[in-house]
């Protein structure tokens, strides 16, 4: 069941018909509170929030189901500032769509961050973006069929984007993870093995297709996972 805490009634008749088509069973709120409330009843599997509630802020919304619950938190606002994004992230919210946005986009923002939250990973995992192919059980990356030769720490750095792939990922989850806690101020490392990456994997490292900024706040990237009967050449 996913939650949809959206104040404006005619966007969210849109937002529960489009859910409802895609197969979700839907619950909202039009408040703040109530939306609180609804997570610590209905315990949903999703939440999707907006930011500009009548009764409170949507990032003290966020603040405060971090108190009660895990649920991957979707923000869907027409707030486009960078320093909004980052806030809202930080406060706990796991994606930031802004508006407007096309179905399509909000249906794999959707399944990333339930496919994240299940924990349920297949055994081999292969990923695909366009030309590239990463087999994360064999440790393999193929561009157009030639292997690419990745370090181990862009290995990681691809692993970690891998496994939130279509994600907002911030720089501090990345330079935590790859690098270790004491590293989450250097974001200069992450700046220099993006680039490196980028050069390695992009056909056009300076207008990337895959490994995507979002501005002041992290990277995303944007792929999808192919059936497990696929094979590397």
């Amino acid at each position: 069941m996913l939650l949809l805490i959206e104040d404006d009634p005619q966007t969210r008749r849109i937002l529960k018909s489009r859910l409802i088509a895609l197969g979700w069973r839907i619950s909202e709120a039009e408040t703040g509170a109530a939306g609180i409330t609804s997570v610590q009843t209905q315990a949903p599997d999703l939440l999707i929030l907006d930011l500009g509630l009548p009764d409170m802020d949507g990032v003290e919304v966020v603040k405060a189901v971090r108190l009660i619950s895990q649920v991957p938190i979707l923000i869907l606002s027409a707030r486009t500032r960078e320093q909004d994004k980052i806030e809202t992230l930080n406060a706990g919210a796991d994606d930031y769509v802004t508006k407007p946005f096309g179905p399509g986009e909000l249906e794999a923002r959707i399944r990333a961050l339930l496919r994240r939250s299940s924990k349920k990973l297949p055994q081999r995992l292969v990923f695909r973006m366009g030309d590239l192919v990463a087999d994360m059980t064999s440790r393999r990356v193929i561009k157009a069929g030639i292997e690419v030769s990745l370090t181990p720490i862009e290995y990681r750095l691809l692993c970690v984007l891998i496994e939130n792939a279509d994600l907002v990922v911030t720089h501090a989850q990345l330079l935590k993870t790859v690098w270790g806690a004491e590293h989450i101020d250097d974001l200069q490392y992450l700046r220099i093995y993006m680039r490196l990456l980028r050069h390695k994997l992009e056909s056009d490292p300076a207008r990337p297709k895959y490994l995507i900024t979002e501005v002041g706040v992290g990277y995303r990237l944007v792929g999808h996972e192919e059936p497990l009967s696929t094979t590397l050449p």
